[in-house]
């Protein structure tokens, strides 16, 4: 590996290292300020996480959050802010619950059209917000911002028994109705649990974005555009059509997201569905700097800290400390990030001028010679 790979991959790993260094120390902080002990909580997180079934769910959390992260990462690879994940990724969970519920198909063709669905009403709405930009030059963050707003409330109206929904029995909460079992997605029985089976399918679709990105032309015209559009086009690159097919790629992972949970525990879509999925792709993909396997420990990291904290307030802690935590992470990774960068610049810039010095040196003693 050259010299200059090396520093590359030193600094790719020192941005999260310095994020996650600060986010500690700074939460440590608020817990002395707050009169509580600064060790005891992280060291009650780890005790918890021992325990089979805390593994199993943040292992099933994990693959959420993963894909979550991916389909961030991969409007950020673009220059993209894809915020609207989370509606993307609720309307097409609960469209996907209610097409898989209303029929019945031999297995796999029951989940593959599930998962069809989901793909399609994901790429849909993330679509809406490319065509917006790419037609009208409205800024992707505005139109996911807003298009999440729109999902929430369309959701609710569909969800009510006069449309889509149905309402449980002795509850105020609303379903879709159960999808039949043939559209289930068995998972891996474990001593903990049951490790959801699409959990596994996120994992490989992290295989699958490093080699698109990576190895073929359209990862390289993506990853081009996103670097300088102009210069893009310059090559040949349509700048607006790679906008667009990366809103919707961006869009159809995140479809898959509640495909974990939906196929591997509730069966179902309601009210109850959790939110704010999106959200936290976002710092997964900032502190995973969009790379396929730093996404995976972000996710795990987070993960681990959602539900390894779980138990707190038993001992007197809140648990909300992992907010304030998730938090922090993000600040830090914004002005670690912009450290790096910066540090960066002035090392390739002094390379640059020791590269300038050693052949001004040569051609000094060429022309002495």
């Amino acid at each position: 590996m050259k010299k200059f790979d090396k520093d590359k991959v030193l600094l790719g790993i020192a941005g999260p290292a310095l994020a996650l260094a600060v986010a500690f120390v700074l939460t440590t902080l608020v817990l002395l300020v707050s009169g509580l002990d600064p060790i005891e909580p992280y060291s009650l997180m780890i005790q918890e996480a021992e325990y089979p079934d805390i593994q199993v769910l943040i292992l099933n959390q994990t693959g959420t959050y993963y894909l979550a992260a991916l389909a961030v990462a991969i409007g950020f690879r673009m220059n993209l802010f894809n915020i609207g994940v989370d509606g993307q990724y609720r309307l097409a969970a609960m469209i996907a619950a209610v097409v898989g519920a209303s029929v019945e198909l031999p297995g796999p063709l029951h989940i593959l059209l599930i998962v069809l669905v989901a793909v399609l009403v994901g790429a849909f709405w993330a679509g809406v917000a490319g065509f917006l930009k790419t037609t009208r030059g409205v800024s992707e963050v505005v139109s996911t911002i807003m298009l999440n707003a729109i999902a929430t409330s369309l959701i609710a109206w569909l969800i009510l028994p006069a449309n889509l929904g149905e309402q449980l029995p002795g509850s105020n909460d609303l379903t879709t109705g159960e999808i039949a079992e043939s559209g289930w997605m068995t998972g891996l029985a474990v001593e903990g649990g049951n490790i959801y089976g699409f959990t596994f399918v996120a994992f490989a679709l992290g295989v699958v974005y490093w080699f698109v990105l990576n190895r073929t032309r359209f990862g390289f015209d993506l990853r081009a555009t996103g670097a300088s559009e102009s210069a893009a086009q310059a090559s040949g690159v349509d700048a607006k059509k790679m906008v667009l097919t990366a809103m919707l790629i961006s869009g159809g992972i995140a479809g898959l997201t509640g495909l974990p949970l939906l196929l591997g525990q509730t069966h179902t879509y309601s009210l109850a569905f959790p939110a704010g999925v999106g959200f936290t792709g976002i710092t997964i993909a900032l502190l995973g700097r969009n790379n396929p396997l730093g996404l995976f420990f972000a996710a795990l990291l987070i993960s681990f800290l959602e539900k390894a904290s779980a138990s707190l307030d038993q001992y007197g802690y809140p648990k909300e400390i992992t907010t304030i935590m998730k938090g922090l992470i993000v600040i830090a990774v914004v002005v670690s990030y912009e450290l790096v960068r910066q540090y960066g610049l002035r090392r390739q810039q002094q390379k640059v001028g020791e590269e300038l010095a050693a052949q001004a040196r040569k051609n000094k003693e060429d022309v002495a010679a």
